[in-house]
C-alpha cells in the first residue's frame, strides 16, 4: 500500500511528513463538533483514495457512541 514511499528523495519525505503532522494537528487543535469521527479532510491526506459513502450506525447506536466518548472524557480528567 506504500510502495510509492520507496521512491521517495530526502526532501519528498520531508514535505510528506510535514503535511501529514499540520493534518494531524488540525484535527488534533478541532473543538466542538468537529471533533466528530467523519474527516474526509484528514482522510484526503493519505494518497488512496476511497468511496466518500460511510456507512453510519443507526441513530440509538450512533447517539450511544457519542455519549461512551463524552463520558471517556470526563473520566480522564
Amino acid at each position: 500500500m506504500d510502495e510509492d514511499i520507496k521512491d521517495f528523495t530526502r526532501d519528498q519525505l520531508i514535505e510528506e511528513i510535514k503535511k501529514l503532522r499540520a493534518g494531524i494537528r488540525e484535527h488534533r487543535d478541532s473543538t466542538g463538533h468537529d471533533l466528530c469521527w467523519h474527516h474526509p479532510k484528514l482522510w484526503s491526506l493519505l494518497p488512496e483514495r476511497t468511496d466518500p459513502n460511510i456507512l453510519v450506525p443507526a441513530w440509538s447506536e450512533f447517539m450511544k457512541g457519542c455519549i461512551q466518548y463524552r463520558q471517556s472524557l470526563d473520566q480522564k480528567e
